[in-house]
């Protein structure tokens, strides 16, 4: 139920009426049909209810009902029936009442005309006066067998047929009545023929119920009559009134054959049901006929008044009708031409094959709609251009298609326009493709944008290729240039700049990039002075800008070299000096003159050799050059020193550069020098590090090997010679296992110290790589050189290394053999020394073994034990 405001006028209203209307139809029922026994024979109380609810939206179904129940408690306790069956008779009523809404609204939600056709109030009569009530029946007949003792049969029937005559006879009146309905007969002439009307009526039901056996056929025989000329409303006043007249009758017992109250209540109201519903069909079928009139003449005037041309053609293009402005058009006569002739009789020669394809492609295809352009001839025999469109019209049958609609309009002015505008463009074009520029033409209506040839050419595209969406050509644009080129854009847009101009790159099918200008102008703007058209012009400027990168590439040359020059002769950070052809300084920059320690001021106009003077590092030697000299090339020199005036001297590198005229005369040098002596300190310990091992600072191998290929082979009369003494810890690995590498190089260190140590002036230590060592005695008896390798391996058995709160100690093992000639080449004998250092170690380490290549053991090549 719809939440309403109760005290709503219209709603109250509603209710009043419904209330007094209810209770006075039950009234009328009970005093004209209740036998006495149970119940009235035609209860019409029900379907005034329903009626009325159905057309009072204000009146929602569930108030409604509501209503009913409370009028027919009224109703039934005034009569004096029992308080159960007053519940059951009122409850009954409701209940049917409510049903026959809902129902009826449930199928049509959005109307309150329930009799606009007759499909439409067969559904409402099915729903609202046989569905309903028989629900109603359903309800009532068990409780009153309850509580009356009525047989539940008797009682389903009599409620059922008693609602279900009602609705028959008054619920199409009911539905119809309206101001307008009832105004309609006010006329004298209705009012006569409805009387006539009703009057054969009710003599043609008299006749027939009381002379004939089967009546109720006849009886709807004036009815049917009235169907074909009557209104709904009349005719709906028709059959209640014939309705009435078979009620009086049967009440005067006047028809006979009457088996039982219920068929009589159904056969009378099948003979006004259904001459009503074949009256709803022809009304129908009177407004199908009207509305069709109506279309038709609103076509023909739609046709006829147009100023655009319409034409009506059968399929093999014969004309069955045209307009007056098809006819002015073609400068012919419209009977010249209706039935007459075909639209390829007029047709423009070369044009002749658009209309037949046209019509071939229509029966093919079936299509509905077609348009195309042609030439058709006037009468004065000239051509004028036409555009054609239209429909095809098929038969609702079979489908096949009848006849073609066209509208035919004149663009003759249209093309004459654009063949001129062609005709202009052409040469236009031309004359801009001569002179290598584009066209680009936005239009904004059209929401597309289009090039030329020469255009697309300047990017690598095929003609058309480009055109279409008006910002397709930014993605060209080269990213640097994209923000420049579309704020210029946007200006000239938006009205802020008058023209378009810009300078940019645009990238090209193959993806390389071209240099454009770009000029245009808004040529048609809207009344908020939004753009809607621009033309404008592309020219490739590629060279232009080639030979301006090139002079500016020059331009930007000079200004850096000039540049370069500028800070080589104030800024550099090499000392610069400049003479002339004499040898005298005309410049000195501010670093020479630190070097120099001579003031710029000082030294200009004075022979360099009184500024810089500069001596060979090795020789002594005079460097500085007193004045211009011959020669062709620079003079460089790394060994050069600078000798100050004060004396004191700086190790420097001086590049001598001499300066020649355009005749290649001398004509000056420049001197360039640097403070070098930073570089001779680096390359004295660059030297220091390539010939001494970096963990212990002895000779590495390289340069021991060096130091021992240069001694002489030999020994003297006195019995000195080299020898050479290899040396390899014992026990190292587990110090390095047990601690670490780090413990490894700290002991590494030391042994090395302890060797330098114990070696002295003597010779010469070497670390060769890993924990082996090697010590050259260049000049020394073999006594010696086994004494010194003995105190060797016993100072470093007598080392006790500490790490992390533990001590480790190592011993060595040794092997001494002669470099003489005759003991082979250097890597031989220090393969013999290690061969004798390994006889060493495996005799248990801690010894000296002298041993030699190719020799047997002599009595000197015995283990000599040194301290474990």
């Amino acid at each position: 139920m719809n939440r309403r405001n109760w005290t709503e006028p219209r709603f109250a209203g509603a209710v009043v009426v419904l209330s007094i209307g209810y209770i006075l139809a039950s009234a009328a029922s009970k005093a004209l049909f209740d036998p006495g026994a149970h119940m009235p024979a035609v209860w019409f109380a029900n379907v005034f209810a329903v009626a009325f609810i159905l057309r009072m939206p204000a009146l929602g179904t569930l108030a409604g009902a509501a209503t009913v129940l409370a009028s027919a408690l009224a109703s039934n306790a005034v009569v004096g029936n029992s308080p159960a069956m007053t519940m059951v008779y009122s409850f009954a009523n409701a209940l049917g009442v409510g049903v026959g809404v809902a129902a009826v609204r449930w199928r049509f939600p959005d109307t309150k005309e329930f009799a606009r056709n007759a499909v439409d109030y067969i559904q409402t009569l099915a729903l609202a006066g046989l569905a309903a009530p028989a629900v109603a029946a359903a309800f009532f007949a068990p409780l009153a067998h309850v509580f009356s003792g009525w047989p539940v049969s008797f009682s389903f029937g009599q409620w059922w047929s008693g609602d279900a005559m009602a609705f028959s006879l008054f619920l199409p009146v009911l539905l119809l009545a309206s101001r307008q309905a009832l105004s309609a007969l006010a006329p004298p002439e209705t009012v006569l023929r409805l009387g006539l009307s009703f009057a054969a009526s009710a003599f043609v039901v008299y006749l027939a119920v009381t002379r004939f056996e089967y009546p109720f056929v006849l009886i709807q025989v004036p009815l049917l009559v009235a169907a074909w000329r009557a209104r709904p409303f009349e005719l709906a006043l028709a059959c209640m009134s014939t309705g009435w007249v078979l009620i009086g009758l049967a009440m005067a017992g006047m028809v006979p054959n009457l088996a039982s109250a219920n068929d009589f209540q159904i056969a009378v109201g099948i003979s006004v049901v259904l001459p009503f519903v074949a009256g709803l069909m022809v009304e129908e079928a009177r407004r199908a006929r009207r509305r069709t009139a109506e279309q038709e003449q609103f076509y023909r005037r739609a046709m006829m008044d147009s100023e655009i041309g319409v034409s009506i053609a059968e399929l093999d293009g014969r004309i069955v009708r045209i307009n007056d402005a098809l006819a002015r058009m073609l400068g012919r006569k419209r009977e010249d031409l209706e039935g007459v002739a075909r639209w390829i009789d007029i047709t423009y020669g070369p044009d002749r094959e658009i209309g037949a394809d046209m019509a071939r492609w229509v029966r093919e295809t079936r299509s509905q709609n077609y348009s195309f352009e042609k030439r058709y001839i006037k009468g004065d025999g000239t051509p004028v251009w036409a555009r054609v469109s239209g429909s095809v019209v098929f038969d609702e049958e079979n489908g096949e298609p009848l006849y073609m609609v066209s509208q035919v309009v004149d663009i003759d002015l249209r093309k004459k326009s654009e063949a001129a505008i062609a005709e202009a463009e052409t040469r236009w074009n031309f004359a801009l493709a001569s002179a290598g520029q584009g066209i680009w033409d936005v239009d904004m209506r059209k929401g597309r944008t289009s090039y030329s040839a020469t255009w697309t050419d300047m990017l690598g595209y095929e003609p058309g290729e480009l055109d279409g969406d008006p910002t397709r050509w930014l993605t060209f644009v080269h990213p640097d240039d994209l923000d420049r080129v579309i704020a210029a854009d946007k200006a000239c847009g938006e009205g802020s700049a008058e023209y378009f101009e810009a300078e940019f790159r645009m990238r090209r099918k193959d993806g390389s990039y071209i240099w454009i200008l770009d000029r245009g102008k808004v040529t048609e703007r809207d009344e908020n002075g939004r753009m809607l058209r621009a033309i404008g012009t592309l020219t490739d400027i590629s060279a232009r800008k080639e030979t301006e990168r090139r002079l500016e590439q020059s331009a930007r040359d000079l200004t850096a070299e000039k540049e370069r020059l500028r800070v080589t002769l104030e800024s550099i950070g090499d000392a610069v000096i400049c003479t002339d052809g004499e040898g005298r300084i005309t410049f000195l920059n501010p670093v020479a003159e630190k070097l120099t320690r001579t003031p710029a001021a000082e030294a200009l106009g004075r022979p360099l050799g009184s500024v810089y003077h500069s001596v060979d590092e090795e020789t002594g030697e005079t460097l500085t050059p007193a004045a211009a000299t011959t020669e062709v090339h620079p003079r460089n020199s790394s060994r050069a020193v600078l000798v100050r005036h004060d004396g004191s001297r700086c190790s420097v590198r001086e590049i001598v550069s001499p300066i020649r005229s355009g005749n290649g005369t001398p004509a000056g040098q420049v001197l360039v020098f640097q403070d070098f002596s930073d570089a001779r300190a680096l390359q004295r310990q660059l030297a220091y590090a390539a010939n001494h091992d970096a963990l212990t600072g002895l000779e590495n191998r390289a340069s021991f090997m060096a130091a021992a290929e240069a001694l002489p082979r030999e020994i003297r009369q006195d019995g000195i010679g080299p020898y050479l003494a290899f040396i390899d810890l014992d026990r190292f690995k587990a110090v390095n296992d047990t601690s670490g590498h780090g413990a490894g190089d700290a002991l590494l260190r030391k042994v090395a110290a302890t060797i330098r140590n114990v070696v002295r002036s003597h010779g010469k230590a070497a670390r060769l790589g890993g924990d082996e060592f090697a010590v050259l005695f260049p000049a020394c008896r073999e006594e010696e050189a086994l004494s010194l390798t003995r105190a060797i391996v016993s100072a470093i058995a007598a080392l006790r290394f500490e790490w992390n709160d533990r001590t480790h100690s190592v011993g060595a093992s040794a092997g001494l053999a002669s470099l003489v000639e005759g003991c082979g080449s250097l890597d031989e004998v220090l393969a013999a020394a290690d061969h004798a250092c390994y006889e060493a170690k495996a005799a248990g380490g801690g010894s000296v073994v002298i041993g030699g290549p190719g020799t047997s053991p002599v009595p000197l090549q015995r283990a000599v034990s040194g301290t474990r």
